[in-house]
């Protein structure tokens, strides 16, 4: 079965940049057209251009995934342009600047944390999912961490249960949307340096504590963003055709530990 995504229409969240634009170019690449979706209004009509100079598979799309009734207009929009959702990669989230010390986390940023990466994947899940029942199925995959069944390096609790509740969801619409040939994974990755925080919380590190991060990786390297976006494009692809309600731990073995 083939990997390559012609004539599929993808949207990835949070898109505008680091991992989810990353994302979003592996699976243009492989010939999907791409909607680009972020809140970032010029970050993410710069992301299209550079994604696609001639404007021909992509699509610049500005809402908040914490908001309903952005989201249904866009996958009105979606639907009204293209005529159909093939993929969902619900990329955004992170720790958002948010502390890593319990003592430190407020109300509000849990708050915030849940919200982007659990509620908005769940309200965009909910927003798509009937199209593809529509359309005949369709392929949903959501970006996890490591952290939702390890533990964070670089987070704090409020970003470990947002991804652990963000496996849950995959693996509960699996199970309830399978039949209807909607398949929804999930990726896991560690460490990886996208995003001005997480680059500069690592290069805060001294040699000695990268160190002690990179000896507990059997591949001694951190990843990259292409390197998850390319199990993102595989687990969307027919070559995944028989694979659902599953997290792809992309760690370089580090779970391993």
């Amino acid at each position: 079965m083939s990997n390559r995504l012609e004539n599929r229409t993808a949207v990835v969240t949070g898109a505008a940049q680091g991992m989810g634009f990353a994302i979003a170019t592996v699976l243009f690449e492989a010939g999907a057209k791409v909607a680009i979706v972020d809140i970032a209004e010029e970050a993410v009509v710069e992301a299209a251009r550079k994604l696609d100079p001639k404007n021909e598979r992509s699509m610049a799309a500005v809402a908040d995934v914490t908001q309903k009734e952005q989201i249904q207009n866009f996958i009105k929009r979606m639907k009204s342009t293209w005529g159909r959702v093939d993929i969902l990669v619900n990329n955004a989230g992170g720790a958002l600047h948010t502390p890593h010390l319990l003592e430190e986390v407020k109300e509000e940023h849990w708050d915030l944390v849940l919200n982007v990466n659990l509620k908005g994947a769940f309200l965009f899940c909910q927003a798509v999912i009937p199209l593809m029942v529509e359309q005949g199925g369709g392929s949903i995959v959501n970006v996890s961490a490591l952290a939702a069944h390890w533990r964070a390096s670089l987070a704090g609790v409020q970003y470990t249960a947002a991804k652990a509740g963000l496996e849950g969801l995959t693996r509960q619409l699996a199970y309830d949307w399978g039949k209807q040939g909607i398949r929804v994974n999930a990726v896991a990755p560690t460490v990886t340096l996208t995003g001005d925080r997480v680059r500069g919380l690592w290069e805060q590190k001294s040699e000695e504590e990268q160190q002690k991060v990179l000896s507990a990786i059997p591949l001694r390297r951190l990843s990259t963003p292409e390197e998850i976006g390319s199990v993102v494009a595989f687990l969307a692809s027919d070559g995944a055709s028989y694979i659902t309600g599953i997290t792809v731990d992309v760690s370089g073995g580090r779970y391993l530990r």
